[in-house]
Formats: C-alpha cells, sequence, structure tokens
C-alpha cells in the first residue's frame, strides 16, 4: 500500500510541475491553458494569502494539520524541482552517499520567514520573493533565457537550488523557504503522518538513508513533523513494519523532543497572513540605413501600472514579482523593475509598444489580485495615467493625435492638448512621438486609477 502512495504522488507532482510549467511557458500564447490551467497558480500558498483566498489558505493548513506537508511535494513546483536533482543525486551515487539526519537550523528558519514577513509589511516584496518557492520558480522558469537583472536573478536561482537538492537533498525547503517553516508550525503537529514504532525499530537505518528531508533522527526514533514533506521514500522499506502513517501517539510526542523556539514564533506565524493582506525600444532602423536615436523619457513622478492594478498601493502590496505578466505582455509594455523599494515589480515603459486597449493578458495571468481580471469594456473606461506635452520639445507632427485610441488629443496651433478626462494613459501618444532625443509627450502614473 505505501509503495502505491509513493507512485500516485510522483505521478501527481510530474502532472503538476508538467502543467504549471506550460502555464508559465504557454508556448501556444492562447487562452487553451489558461482556461484548463489558471487555477494552478491560485492554489500556491504566498498568491492565496496576497489574493486573501482564505478557501485555499484553509484547504492548505487543513491538509497540513491533517496529514503533515505533502503540500511541498505535490503542489509545490519548487519543491517538485528539487525532486529533479535528488533524483540525480541517486543515479549517480546511489547507495554511496545516503542521506543522514540533520538537525534543524531552526535559528536560520525562524530568522528568514521573520525578514520575509518584515520586507513584505514594508511594501519590499520584490526582495522578499526572492526565497519565495512559486515566484522564484516562475522567475526562473520565465527568463532563464531572457537578459537583463531578472535573466541573471533566474540562473543564480537554478544553481542555488540545483546544488543544494543535489548535496542536501529537501535543505533549501526546510531551512530556506518561509513557506516552508510556515507550513511546519501546523505540520509538526499534524493528526497523522510517518511515525516509528519504537518497540520494534532496531535502527538500521534504511528509512533515515532514504529521508532526503533529513528528518528521521534515529537516536530517539523520532520523525520531526515539521520537516517531513510526507515523500514516503521512507516507508515500504523496513522489514520490520516499523515505520508507518498512523496517528501520534502520547509515546511518540513524549520522545520527540520539545522545540520551545517554535512557540515563540507562532505570534509572528499568524501575522504573516494579516500583514502581507494589509500591505495586502530596441534600436529601429530607418529603411535599414540609419539608426534612428533612442528616445529619452523624463522620469515619472508616479509609476505606471496596468488597469485592473486599482491603485499603486494595491499592486505594490500583492505583487510577488513572479514575472507571469511580463512575460505574457505582447507588446513587452512591462518590464522588471531594479529600483531596490519595487526590485523585480512589473512597471510600464512604452519604447517598444504602447498598452493596447484590446488587450487584458495581465489581469488573465495574475494569480494574487495584484492585477484583477478584467474584460476589454472595463479596460476602455479604467484611466491608469494622463499624457503630460513637453511643448519645446514639440515639432507639431500630430502623431500623437492620430494614434490617441480615445480621442483625448487635439492639436491646437500646431502642439498637442490633452484632455485628462478621456485620456487612458496607454502610452500610444509617448511611443508614436518622433521626437528627439527628448521625447516631446509623455504618460504620468496615477496613484489611484480612475473609472471614466
Amino acid at each position: 500500500m505505501y509503495k502505491s502512495l509513493k507512485i500516485i504522488r510522483i505521478v501527481l507532482a510530474a502532472l503538476m510541475l508538467f502543467a504549471i510549467t506550460a502555464l508559465i511557458l504557454d508556448a501556444t500564447d492562447g487562452a487553451v491553458l489558461r482556461h484548463w490551467l489558471g487555477w494552478m497558480p491560485k492554489i500556491q500558498i504566498l498568491p492565496a494569502i496576497l489574493a486573501l483566498n482564505v478557501v485555499v489558505i484553509l484547504g492548505i493548513m487543513l491538509v497540513n494539520f491533517l496529514i503533515g506537508r505533502l503540500y511541498c511535494s505535490v503542489v509545490c513546483p519548487m519543491g517538485i524541482f528539487q525532486d529533479i536533482f535528488i533524483w540525480f543525486h541517486r543515479i549517480i551515487f546511489g547507495k554511496k552517499r545516503p542521506y543522514r539526519y540533520r538537525k534543524p537550523q531552526n535559528w536560520v528558519r525562524y530568522t528568514v520567514l521573520v525578514l520575509f514577513v518584515i520586507l513584505m509589511v514594508l511594501g519590499l516584496n520584490g526582495i522578499a520573493t526572492l526565497v519565495a518557492p512559486y515566484s522564484a520558480y516562475t522567475r526562473m522558469v520565465a527568463n532563464i533565457h531572457g537578459t537583463g537583472l531578472v535573466h541573471w536573478i533566474a540562473i543564480g536561482t537554478l544553481c542555488c537550488i540545483g546544488v543544494m537538492s543535489f548535496m542536501y537533498g529537501r535543505l533549501w525547503c526546510n531551512t530556506i523557504c518561509p513557506m516552508g517553516t510556515l507550513m511546519g508550525f501546523v505540520s509538526g503537529h499534524s493528526l497523522f503522518g510517518i511515525r516509528i514504532d519504537r518497540e520494534k525499530c532496531v535502527a538500521c537505518g534504511k528509512c533515515e538513508k532514504r529521508c532526503k528531508a533529513n528528518c528521521i533522527n534515529l537516536e530517539d526514533k523520532s520523525v520531526d513533523g515539521s520537516r517531513c514533506v510526507m515523500c514516503f521514500n521512507c516507508i515500504g522499506h523496513c522489514k520490520q513494519d516499523a515505520i508507518t502513517i498512523s496517528r501520534d501517539s502520547r509515546k511518540t510526542r513524549e520522545s520527540s523532543p520539545v522545540d520551545d523556539s517554535r512557540r515563540k514564533f507562532l505570534a509572528v506565524t499568524a501575522a504573516v497572513g494579516a500583514a502581507t493582506a494589509l500591505q495586502a525600444q530596441e534600436q529601429k532602423l530607418d529603411g535599414g540605413l540609419a539608426v534612428i536615436e533612442n528616445k529619452q523619457v523624463p522620469k515619472r513622478n508616479m509609476p505606471l501600472k496596468p488597469a485592473g492594478a486599482i491603485s499603486l498601493k494595491n499592486f505594490e502590496s500583492r505583487c510577488t514579482a513572479c514575472q507571469l505578466c511580463v512575460s505574457k505582455c505582447p507588446e513587452k509594455v512591462l518590464c522588471p523593475s531594479t529600483e531596490l523599494s519595487s526590485l523585480m515589480q512589473p512597471y510600464m515603459a512604452f519604447d517598444q509598444g504602447y498598452c493596447r486597449t484590446a488587450c487584458t493578458r495581465c489581469s488573465e495571468v495574475c494569480p494574487t489580485g495584484a492585477i484583477q481580471p478584467i474584460d476589454k469594456e472595463q479596460k476602455t473606461a479604467i484611466s491608469i495615467g494622463h499624457a503630460v506635452v513637453l511643448t519645446d520639445n514639440c515639432i507639431g507632427c500630430g502623431a500623437c493625435a492620430r494614434h490617441c485610441p480615445s480621442t483625448a488629443i487635439m492639436m491646437v496651433d500646431g502642439r498637442p492638448a490633452v484632455n485628462e478626462s478621456k485620456c487612458l494613459g496607454c502610452g500610444a501618444c509617448e511611443y508614436y512621438c518622433p521626437a528627439r532625443p527628448m521625447t516631446a509627450i509623455y504618460v504620468e502614473g496615477r496613484e489611484r486609477h480612475v473609472e471614466m
């Protein structure tokens, strides 16, 4: 029976990893995958917390309470991804480098969790989510072949996760990942889990050698439920049937050392959901002959965020910098920020295109509610910014007025005049403005989007 459970777990995990990776890459760039698989990002724990998805949060915690951290082995893509390197480890070394029990590095785990919460509360989501499992995996898959800062962060994440998993199993999961630590508070007291019968156990070490979470302690014949990811590697190999999935007994509880430091951090755990909720043109050629000089845009006083973001505060408090919207933007308008306060969170730039009124791709893929789902009709009635004219730079060509989809710009005495009540902030005027080196018109963002 236990071997069957392991096979089922592996099959489900493989399907989940394949499906969510296909969704991120979305080679067809269509609606088919989003229609069938769009729910997958929403069942990831951090996106669920930021989206205030109470049903998913309670569901994950209920599973943790009932049977431990099965989520980490079946649902979390980064957790499943680590198993690939662990599998390579076994293929290469076999039994020459078995796993062994390692004491939990609780001071590291709790410090990372506290720092994570603090950064999220301060609105530094981009920095905090460097170690968030779903966001890190999404960035890695979507940007591994890209360029710039996010590309190198993706490479660094791949190398870090790969080395740690290959050498030490689920060390990243159980030492660095703040979501793993969070779930460990609950799974450490789960009703059912991997238990060792101390009377039957002869301390042969077979279970310990197969435990990639390094959480089976043969000295006191106990399993650290806060770190066990329920991979089922250990069960089914014990000839004495001493290791099983069963309900915790008083004897098992008494044999397990009590971690007083864990209790001290329960308050931090309870605050995670509330705290995060509160803060809840490449160069173009002229006929292939002359290189057109790059356009310079004045620094915006207020950054532009996509329609559906509602406000700057809502966007920054919920965005996990997963890069899904960036990778799916057909006009390449969304770019990852390099500023420390909003590191890797997307902002809008109009050097390669502008935000077309018929496109709602970013709102369709955002799993956290940082960009709320909107349809095309709703988008045409939302103003995310307004155009600003720099009269001294204007050459009077009228390109901005001709390309404005909302007819918010008119030419008056050879110069553009903007009707802010009609301006959507789409950036068409800024994109098409031929003035060089400084543009003659640009879009200033709104702190809170306006419904027109």
